[in-house]
């Protein structure tokens, strides 16, 4: 069983930025697939970012020259720098981890993006 928490949802003006951070229970972290996933009202959820156990990432389009997805493996987290936001990445953020084909969820933060 893997627990999941995120953290550093808000709301944010147009062009600001933001920062998510997602701890992660468990001693095998290194080996997880870690995501980022959000879900609009209305929408199904869609991915925004993922980054495997070796680092290299992978981005939706709409996010991509903007969004940044890291991870430390020493402390069980991962992070999704946020910057330039716009409107449209209004959302309930899921920090996902995938592990032995089983997919973990966070309960979500909730990022709002308005004047």
């Amino acid at each position: 069983q893997v627990q999941l928490v995120e953290s550093g949802g808000g709301l944010v003006q147009p062009g600001g930025s933001l920062r998510l951070s997602c701890q992660a229970s468990g001693r095998l972290f290194s080996t997880y697939v870690m995501g980022w996933y959000r879900q609009a009202p209305g929408k199904q959820r869609e991915l925004v970012a993922v980054i495997p156990r070796g680092g290299a990432t992978n981005y939706a389009d709409s996010v991509k020259g903007r969004f940044t997805i890291s991870r430390d493996n020493a402390k069980n987290t991962v992070v999704l720098q946020m910057n330039n936001l716009k409107p449209e990445d209004t959302a309930v953020y899921y920090c996902n981890a995938r592990v032995a084909n089983m997919d973990y969820w966070g309960k979500g933060t909730l990022v709002t993006v308005s004047s």
